[in-house]
């Protein structure tokens, strides 16, 4: 058997792999339509493997449409579908594998120049220090692997962050408004379980986070999109669409917004709890890396100008503190906590109280700020040296403020689905803009780059692959 080179995922099954060959050179137009494919027998051959698994991978392409058969003459290439693939399904992890549209399947991909992941790399977490508070604390609470966490969340570390949000943001919370959740994500699905019903309308930022816009459908919820752009929201067609569309909530990412890194100006943060209260819709307000920036510190949370209790405020500090232990806390005014506990007591019981426990004695010493301070500047020098690379580009992005990523926007009749497929043929990933954006067909040339899970060798060795291989596609 002859030998060529394939997508080195260990994510993908073999098949899959040979799925992923075909789909790339199909798009790439090596095979136009109604041309004929490689026979079974001669793709095994040059693939190195078994024609069985040429075979599935045939089948598999055939089901999806992409490939039609010809009896007694073999496999040729499908005309081009005009409907989108997400009118396929209302779901879009149905079509998640082939077309990118799931954020989990992206990250998922194994990059040796990984932009795609909005994590921190674990080098500039202080790992050897937990070891040491992990010995500290099975000390102090000898019993606490054989105690398990109220639902709401360990006590202590609520009335903490109730404290400490309230000296530093105004929040003026108390432990009991405080749920504690296994991340950020969770909080979001159980404000969605508790509140969101089958026919709802859930307004969401376009672009957004993509696994909050599968959770809300995951409820039966129809999403009602308003724009972000460089100057925030435009307040007018919110207004307009909570007049008309009636939506339940609106969730947002308002500080360092995600993908686009977007501050909300000071005004409208004010204006926005005004207009919750007009219209009746819940404000759902995700800050995952609120204290990551690099010059001044944003603006102070949508949550602190609400004095009517219609705003549930999502703070993580899993990405940027620990992590491992996945802690992030929901607060919100005591109407909305019987259902979130309810929800809660069915996703877990209680988050896991050594992760609590943990996380409140390093929250509680300073070496936290001046972790995050250090880490600050780490991600600040990460940012400027992606940007330089950027640079030698003609593409279009804002110069981030903090957060963890740049929405680059590239030429027309530029598909950034297409360049990650070549891109991850040289080990480069990203997340491209229909993850974020499905139903905005300009969303198919925009890419978000996240520059704090690679160091800085990594990133100019994988953006210097990235905009050769766009290059070559224009």
């Amino acid at each position: 058997m002859g030998k060529t080179i394939m997508m080195t995922d260990n994510s993908l099954k073999l098949y899959e792999q040979v799925v992923h060959y075909l789909v790339v050179r199909i798009e790439a137009g090596e095979w136009t339509e109604h041309e004929k494919l490689p026979s079974v027998r001669s793709l095994s051959e040059l693939l190195g493997v078994h024609r069985l698994t040429v075979f599935k991978a045939y089948q598999e392409l055939k089901e999806r449409g992409n490939v039609y058969v010809k009896d007694k003459s073999g496999y040729y290439v499908s005309p081009a579908d005009p409907a989108p693939i997400m009118d396929q399904a209302d779901d879009p992890a149905v079509s998640a594998w082939l077309h990118w549209d799931s954020l989990d399947r992206v990250q998922s991909l194994e990059a040796e120049f990984q932009f795609s992941k909005s994590l921190i790399d674990p080098a500039l977490l202080p790992n050897r220090y937990w070891g040491e508070l992990m010995r500290d604390l099975l000390n102090h609470y000898p019993r606490l692997l054989g105690t398990y966490s109220t639902n709401q969340g360990d006590l202590e570390l609520r009335s903490e962050l109730a404290s400490h949000l309230t000296s530093r943001e105004r929040f003026y919370i108390s432990a009991d408004e405080v749920l504690i959740t296994s991340g950020a994500q969770q909080a979001i699905d159980l404000i969605a379980r508790s509140l969101v019903k089958p026919g709802d309308r859930v307004l969401v930022e376009r672009p957004t986070y993509g696994p909050a816009m599968e959770i809300f459908r995951k409820q039966g919820a129809k999403l009602v999109f308003t724009d972000i752009t460089s100057e925030g929201y435009d307040l007018d067609q919110i207004e307009l669409l909570m007049k008309q569309e009636k939506p339940k909530l609106f969730y947002m990412t308002p500080t360092f917004q995600n993908p686009t890194g977007i501050n909300i100006p000071v005004e409208q943060r004010k204006q926005l709890p005004e207009l919750a209260e007009q219209y009746g819709c819940f404000l759902v307000e995700d800050d995952s890396t609120y204290d990551i920036y690099f010059k001044e510190k944003p603006p102070a949370p949508i949550f602190t100008y609400d004095t009517t209790g219609h705003t549930l405020y999502i703070r993580s500090y899993s990405k940027y503190v620990v992590p491992g232990l996945r802690i992030a806390a929901i607060m919100c005014r005591p109407r909305f906590m019987p259902g979130l506990q309810a929800i809660k007591s069915l996703a877990d019981n209680g988050s896991p109280l050594l992760n609590q426990k943990l996380f409140l004695r390093y929250f509680q010493s300073p070496r936290m700020y001046q972790h995050i301070s250090k880490l600050c500047t780490a991600i600040q020098l990460r940012m400027e040296v992606m940007e330089k690379c950027l640079k030698e580009t003609d593409w279009r992005w804002t110069t981030p403020q903090g957060g963890l990523n740049i929405w680059v926007e590239l030429p027309e009749g530029m598909d950034t689905g297409k360049l990650l497929h070549r891109c991850m043929e040289h080990s480069v990933a990203f997340v491209p803009g229909t993850v974020f954006d499905p139903s905005d067909p300009g969303a198919s040339r925009k890419l978000r780059l996240s520059y704090s899970y690679a160091h800085e060798q990594q990133i100019y060795e994988g953006m210097s692959r990235l905009i050769e291989l766009a290059h070559k596609m224009t």
